[in-house]
C-alpha cells in the first residue's frame, strides 16, 4: 500500500512560482505511476500531470501550457510540481495520488491511493 502525502503549499502572488512535493512511502515495487490533481471549492477533481517512475513517461493536461513541470528523484521517494506563472484561477487543494501499472491516466477514479492535500492560494 503507498501512503502519499503533498507539501510545499501556501499563498503566492500572481505570477509567482510554488514547488510542491510528494513523498510516496509504503511502495514496494519500482513499477508504478503519479499524479497531480486539483480541486477548487464546487468544483470536480482536476487532472494536472501524472508521471511513470520506470520510464519517466509524462502526461500533462492541456492548460499547464507550459507552465507546470513534473518529476521525480526515485531516491527520494518523491514527486514534485514546479509551477510557474501562477494565476489567481491556479488556487486550488493540489492532491498527490498513485497507482500501480504503468500506464499514465488522467481521471481520479484509476487512482487508488490519496494523499490528503495541499491549499495553493494565488492572489491577483
Amino acid at each position: 500500500q503507498m501512503r502519499p502525502v503533498e507539501s510545499g503549499g501556501g499563498l503566492v502572488q500572481a505570477g509567482g512560482s510554488l514547488r510542491l512535493s510528494c513523498e510516496v512511502s509504503g511502495r514496494t515495487v519500482n513499477n508504478f505511476v503519479t499524479g497531480w490533481f486539483r480541486q477548487a471549492p464546487g468544483e470536480e477533481r482536476e487532472f494536472i500531470a501524472s508521471i511513470n517512475w520506470m520510464t519517466i513517461a509524462k502526461q500533462y493536461a492541456d492548460f499547464v501550457k507550459g507552465r507546470f513541470t513534473v518529476s521525480r528523484d526515485f531516491a527520494q521517494n518523491t514527486m514534485y510540481l514546479e509551477m510557474n506563472s501562477l494565476k489567481p484561477e491556479d488556487t486550488a487543494v493540489y492532491y498527490c495520488a498513485a497507482r500501480f501499472g504503468t500506464r499514465l491516466r488522467d481521471t481520479p477514479r484509476e487512482y487508488s491511493y490519496w494523499g490528503q492535500g495541499t491549499q495553493v492560494t494565488v492572489s491577483s
